[in-house]
């Protein structure tokens, strides 16, 4: 273990704050720097937490100095896909330039690492069902060419600089903390086993379920979703192979197969004991048929190995952590 310092910006977040346990708890010194726009502070488990923005230069720089930051794990971001098609300046200011922003403050500051928190928006609509990280990016809405243009920039500045890095692209995230420390407390949500949860314990009326005439076996989308605290090892694996001289690198973070719509609201019902109510609806421009990852990539760069590969698990984490959030009052 490294006696240097990583910054995680959005720590407070969903995916941050489980990376941010997991470093916590194998000892890793940690800074955190979150807004708090969408994150908790009370997510925070591990590490100092400092209230402020990417985007603010004079505040990242001292940062970078003052702890001698090794590493930057860089979550922060606006990741609502309907919100970026309406309001596209939005996402890249956000997600665009204050990445670009904070890229050059870890070149002047002299970053050895950096591990940028990347989407399968970046694909769009693939002609094939899985997506290998050879494949061809052409994103359909400004979430996921915000995210793509992120990755250029951090492409070419590693190709510049002494600066190496792991981008994740991921799937479909979902679940939370196994432990029930943590979870999924993103408000208005539009990602389904979050929004069926809600459903489930009375938070939302109904789910609504876009397209049931798309090739797939029962006509529904399908998806690769991904146990959040397995996404969170990723990362932890991607710091380690990056500390141990590993080139830079992008990665696809899923499992390698999906599940339907109906296969999801399936386990909903089947863990929650109750069938939930859904309201059926014509597709969605832009979702495609089926979005798989390929993970041979992964596997052979990094040591991870999934532990919660089990659609009903990760819907059980799901409903517990949105019983715990009802019973609190968020």
């Amino acid at each position: 273990m490294s006696n240097r310092v990583i910054l995680v910006t959005g720590g407070a977040g969903y995916i941050g704050s489980h990376v941010v346990k997991q470093l916590g708890a194998k000892g890793e010194k940690l800074i955190i720097l979150d807004n708090l726009s969408t994150g908790f502070s009370d997510s925070v488990l591990h590490g100092e937490f400092i209230e402020g923005d990417t985007g603010d230069t004079e505040l990242v720089s001292n940062i970078l100095r003052e702890h001698d930051i090794e590493a930057v794990i860089h979550f922060a971001a606006h990741t609502i896909v309907p919100e970026s098609v309406e309001n596209p300046l939005k996402y890249y200011g956000n997600n665009t330039c204050k990445t670009r922003n904070l890229l050059q403050c870890c070149q002047q500051a002299g970053v050895s690492h950096f591990i940028f928190s990347s989407t399968a928006a970046a694909y769009g609509i693939p002609k094939d069902t899985f997506c290998s990280e050879d494949t061809v990016t052409s994103p359909i809405n400004p979430y996921g060419t915000s995210k793509l243009m992120s990755e250029m920039m951090l492409r070419d500045l590693s190709a510049a600089s002494s600066l190496r890095h792991v981008i994740l692209r991921y799937f479909n995230v979902a679940g939370s903390d196994p432990e029930g420390q943590i979870g999924q407390s993103t408000q208005k949500s539009t990602l389904l086993i979050k929004v069926a949860a809600e459903v489930a314990v009375g938070k939302r009326e109904k789910l609504l379920v876009f397209g049931d005439d798309y090739p797939t076996p029962d006509g529904t989308g399908v998806r690769d979703y991904i146990h959040v605290s397995d996404l969170a090892d990723a990362h932890i694996q991607a710091l380690d192979y990056l500390r141990k001289g590993g080139e830079s690198t992008l990665l696809n973070c899923g499992y390698g197969h999906g599940y339907s719509v109906r296969e999801v609201i399936d386990a909903v019902n089947r863990v929650n004991g109750t069938p939930i109510t859904i309201e059926q609806h014509p597709r969605r421009a832009g979702d495609p048929p089926s979005l798989v990852a390929a993970v041979d990539k992964i596997h052979r760069t990094l040591d991870w190995t999934p532990k919660y590969d089990d659609l009903d698990f990760i819907v059980k984490t799901s409903l517990e952590w949105e019983k715990k959030l009802k019973s609190s009052g968020r």
